[in-house]
């Protein structure tokens, strides 16, 4: 297994990019997707510009995004992203780790990360909040999921998903509060909320954002 977090997460979803599309189909109940996604989209005018970060393989959540706005998705996963320009002819598609991505400031109405900064390499999570505040536009609005696990550290599984590898990163929620601020970005709603994932709890702390106006 590669020692570099991001290389791991690009070639688990390389790898196992059609059985994660079904895993979360059959054997994930999500209660935060919906909600949050539907309260980010009655927070933005239709037609806004907006920034999927890790957008996967053009899921249901991208699908509706698109519908509603002017969609650009970055993903890590040239399968991933192969997948979702199928999938998704009107948003664009860009092949590239989020950490490196140089959008124009105040490029984008809004912002969305749905369950990818999860896989930053641990300690990176402030730097790429600070980035994500620097293309929003003022009053721009972001929404995220992160681990709600409590605990600070990483994670890693040599045989995730179809035998493929994966990574994981989390912190105190005190921690990701004081990240957001810290990045120039005000928190406006936030809740916990546990996903069924193989039967098993899984809590995440969903947080819709705000860029303060100059």
């Amino acid at each position: 297994m590669p020692s570099d977090p991001l290389e791991i997460v690009a070639q688990g979803y390389d790898a196992a990019a059609a059985e994660y599309a079904q895993w979360i189909t059959t054997s994930v109940t999500d209660l935060g997707r919906t909600k949050y996604q539907e309260r980010f989209c009655d927070l933005l005018s239709e037609g806004s510009t907006v920034l999927e970060l890790g957008c996967g393989g053009g899921g249901p959540t991208t699908e509706r995004l698109a519908e509603r706005f002017a969609l650009t998705g970055i993903d890590i996963s040239a399968t991933q992203i192969a997948r979702a320009r199928d999938r998704v002819p009107a948003a664009t598609f860009v092949h590239e780790d989020m950490t490196l991505a140089t959008f124009a400031p105040a490029s984008f109405d809004g912002a969305a990360a749905f369950y990818s900064l999860i896989h930053l390499p641990y300690g990176e999570l402030p730097a790429m909040l600070a980035r994500v505040s620097s293309w929003l536009r003022g009053g721009g609005v972001f929404v995220a999921s992160l681990s709600a696990r409590g605990e600070s550290g990483e994670h890693f599984a040599a045989d995730w998903l179809a035998g493929a590898p994966m990574y994981w990163s989390g912190y105190p929620l005190p921690e990701t509060a004081q990240f957001f601020a810290e990045g120039g970005l005000t928190i406006v709603e936030s809740s916990v909320e546990t996903n069924i994932e193989d039967g098993q709890p899984a809590p995440f702390l969903w947080v819709i954002a705000t860029k303060p106006m100059p």
